[in-house]
């Protein structure tokens, strides 16, 4: 690579031709150059590096050329070539950030009034030109609205907002989109090809993702990478190390271990990351940007020609997005959100990344979490709530009736189904929850119909697994606002359910508990608990059998001993409560 001016500089295009990109401003202002329409004031306006100032110079070298004028500048003539030298007394260039005082304008309109030198238009570039002040703005506008004949204005901005309507009512807008990482790749090789540069095309590609859009950040990146690899080839591990971005690969082998459920495996990609040495925060920011890319492919069902590297990588990138699923990307993107806005409140960006990784691969940590999660995936998933046509039977195991051994219901009804497992006491370290998102296998053969044997039938099991799965996920919903009820319900469990109601036990020591839980106003708040975890509206049907000894909660084991006031008294001593006098306390009937 030859010595002086940068890559940018040597390789900007010098005609129409040449622009890649932006094909809605070169076809206006290529008709307005053959038409002999030029306006005298142009807004340009897109972030940086898009090419605004490199079209103004091909505008003003259309114009000027000794050919001309003419859309296609040949490059050779005076005015050509100190037009894109910099050099050209009729091409004025000026900085508004560091040229926007009142007087700076002044002065410019004082020159204004001269004839062009050689050329037969004056352009006047004015970069950055939401900079100017407000009183440069109004000098300014008089002379913007009636300048002298053959002068042109260009201003360029990448905040238009900042430029005064009046200015932008005389100017043609133009605005000049984002090129995609395609294009900024095209240009990219093209560079290489004409400086002898051996570069790698999945290091190209990875240049232009990094440059956001901006041809010009490209080029200055791979300018960095000749001094990097001393001439010889560019591979895309010396841009992963020029650029101090993570390897796409540990990214994907890390997303993969969010998909997979494996904390551990996350942590140990969490640390892979950082052995390289590379900034955590930077990594957090690149994880961000590759759960935005998964949550567009997932969205649109493709891989959008933005994201767009090589067949290989675009190929990986939808097979994870169709792996991970809407709601783990989503969520995955609002852990790194909140962790880069604990970075910048001074938290360790490490921690911050490893916290990121464990918990999107162990959504259960969290029950609230799981829960809402849960019931996302399996209304996703198609699972209905209830079949609609029909109920079937659960079990066929009889349950202990609350009035003594015998295995007939109180109510001399069918049997009911047995209790499974209640939950440890309040006390005790919590088992670690199933993921309610994965239906057993047997969930077709649980929701297929069986022999009608009971007068009384339910819902598949499947359908009881969830919800009892997700039963302390409903306490904790329902402790946000009574306490009292929650402790009701923690040494209740799920027993059956069907299409219209879900059937609960309470151990037989817990008729007061029971009372307690069938009034109205806490029948209502824990079936509206019920509906909003796991997405079912069911009534709930309180009932009293046996369970396995040795697993009721606390206030329930004291309920077996305890008369009705001296309970009360524990609750209210236990939960911090006071006892509100009610008209009517037992408005329900055991059943």
């Amino acid at each position: 690579m030859s010595a002086g001016p940068s890559l940018y500089r040597r390789h900007r295009p010098r005609t129409f031709a040449d622009v890649v990109g932006q094909e809605h401003v070169v076809r206006t202002l290529s008709h307005a150059v053959e038409r002999g329409s030029v306006h005298h004031a142009y807004l340009f306006v897109g972030s940086r590096g898009t090419g605004k100032t490199s079209m103004a110079k091909i505008l003003a070298a259309c114009l000027n050329c000794e050919h001309g004028p003419t859309v296609s500048p040949c490059g050779k003539c005076d005015s050509c070539v100190s037009i894109a030298a910099a050099t050209s007394l009729d091409v004025i260039e000026m900085d508004a950030a560091s040229n926007n005082s009142v007087d700076d304008i002044r002065e410019l309109r004082e020159k204004v009034a001269y004839a062009p030198v050689s050329g037969r238009h004056k352009v006047y570039i004015l970069d950055e030109a939401h900079m100017l002040s407000q009183q440069a703005w109004n000098a300014f506008l008089k002379t913007l609205e009636e300048p002298p004949p053959r002068t042109i204005f260009v201003l360029a901005t990448t905040e238009a907002q900042k430029v005064p309507a009046t200015v932008v009512d005389r100017c043609h807008r133009f605005d000049f989109g984002r090129p995609t990482a395609e294009q900024v790749t095209t240009v990219v090789r093209r560079v290489a090809a004409a400086e002898s540069i051996e570069l790698d095309a999945a290091a190209a590609a990875l240049i232009a993702r990094h440059a956001t859009g901006s041809f010009r950040d490209a080029l200055g990146t791979l300018e960095q990478l000749v001094t990097y690899a001393a001439g010889g080839p560019i591979e895309p591990a010396d841009v992963l190390a020029v650029l101090g971005v993570a390897d796409s690969e540990q990214l994907f082998a890390a997303v993969d271990a969010v998909v997979a459920r494996d904390p551990a495996a996350a942590l140990r990609h969490a640390a892979q990351l950082a052995a390289g040495g590379r900034d955590p925060g930077q990594m957090l920011r690149d994880l961000e940007i590759h759960a935005r890319e998964l949550l567009t492919v997932r969205v649109l069902g493709e891989v959008p020609p933005e994201l767009r590297v090589t067949a290989e990588r675009d190929a990986r990138l939808a097979e994870q997005a169709t792996a991970i699923g809407e709601a783990d990307a989503v969520r995955l993107l609002e852990l790194v959100s909140a962790a880069l806005a604990a970075t910048a409140n001074g938290a360790q960006p490490q921690i911050q990344l490893e916290l990121v990784l464990i918990k999107a691969a162990a959504p259960a940590i969290d029950p609230s979490v799981a829960a809402l999660q849960a019931r996302i995936e399996r209304l996703e998933a198609g699972v209905a709530p209830a079949p609609p046509a029909r109920v079937h039977e659960l079990a066929e195991v009889p349950v202990v009736a609350a009035s003594g051994g015998g295995s007939d219901d109180p109510r001399g009804g069918a049997p009911a189904p047995p209790a499974p497992a209640r939950p440890p006491a309040l006390d005790s370290p919590a088992p670690a929850r199933p993921r309610a998102a994965e239906p057993p296998a047997d969930l077709a053969a649980a929701e297929s119909p069986r022999p009608a044997a009971a007068e009384t039938t339910t819902a598949p099991a499947a359908d009881l697994e969830a919800i009892a799965a997700l039963w302390p996920a409903v306490v904790d919903t329902v402790r946000g606002g009574n306490a009292m009820l929650a402790a009701l319900l923690q040494g209740a469990r799920p027993v059956a359910v069907n299409e219209r109601e879900l059937t609960v036990v309470f151990s037989p020591e817990a008729a007061f508990m029971k009372r307690k839980a069938e009034q109205d106003d806490y029948r209502r708040a824990a079936a509206e608990a019920l509906r909003n975890v796991t997405g079912q509206a069911l009534a709930l049907r309180y009932e009293l059998a046996s369970v396995a000894a040795g697993e009721e909660a606390p206030l329930v084991a004291a309920a077996a001993t305890l008369s009705d006031d001296e309970l009360i008294a524990r609750f209210i001593a236990e939960l911090d409560a006071q006892e509100i006098d009610e008209p009517d306390a037992d408005n329900g009937k055991e059943g």
